[in-house]
């Protein structure tokens, strides 16, 4: 609760809110004018849904939950109790993934609805694909959190340069993204032709799983050390 209090008291909820409200917004601009056809509304839900708003916020919320802690020294009345740091870890990202999913999932099922209805089961694969990618992009967000002060920046290539300008042009970049795996996930539950996957779901969930597990492995074992850097 004291976390969930700090995201939402900060300006960062202000992003939190006006990222996901544009969302919505153009959903409506696009209805209201007709352009709201099954290729337009698939290319709006993963361009604009899945592959920025989602990290954004994902970014936003992972890293909020700890990295300012850390960085004004507050973890270390946390890490003083005789809480186990994966317990940490798991209650950070707790609170990351509900910020992600009341701010990412949601207005992408509302914007889905606007857009297209129920037409290809398209709205329940995004929904779906923005929720499991949004538990990976919190965990690694987390992770990066509490490995560097300079999270937000590293998020930040890895979101726009890695997934987005280098998935474009390299193969290779595109298929080692969470974005993509997300996108396999909406792929195996639409029809929709415009919704298409470089990864297959059988590749896509297990590195879904390994990336969420290892990153939370990673922060958990990483606390442990600032511990004994404290004491030390």
């Amino acid at each position: 609760m004291i976390t969930f209090r700090a995201m939402l008291g900060r300006r960062r909820a202000l992003l939190l809110l006006a990222l996901p409200a544009l969302l919505v917004l153009l959903a409506v601009v696009l209805r209201w004018t007709g352009n709201n056809d099954l290729d337009v509304s698939a290319n709006v839900l993963q361009k604009f849904g899945l592959a920025t708003l989602l990290p954004l916020l994902a970014l936003i919320a992972g890293t909020g939950v700890i990295g300012p802690e850390i960085d004004d020294g507050q973890i270390m009345y946390v890490l003083t109790k005789p809480i186990p740091r994966h317990v940490i870890v798991l209650t950070k990202l707790a609170v990351a993934i509900v910020l992600v999913a009341a701010f990412s999932v949601v207005p992408t099922l509302l914007a889905g609805l606007v857009l297209a209805g129920t037409t290809a089961q398209l709205v329940p694969a995004f929904t779906v694909g923005v929720l499991v990618g949004g538990v990976a992009y919190s965990a690694v967000f987390v992770a990066l959190a509490v490995l560097s002060r300079n999270a937000v920046t590293i998020g930040l290539l890895y979101a726009l340069v890695w997934e987005t300008l280098l998935g474009s042009f390299a193969p290779g970049a595109k298929s080692a993204s969470i974005q993509q795996w997300a996108l396999s996930v909406t792929d195996a539950l639409t029809p929709a032709s415009p919704v298409t996957s470089s990864v297959d779901l059988g590749v896509a969930i297990p590195l879904l799983i390994a990336v969420t597990v290892g990153a939370a492995l990673l922060a958990a074992f990483r606390l442990r050390s600032l511990t004994i850097a404290s004491a030390e």
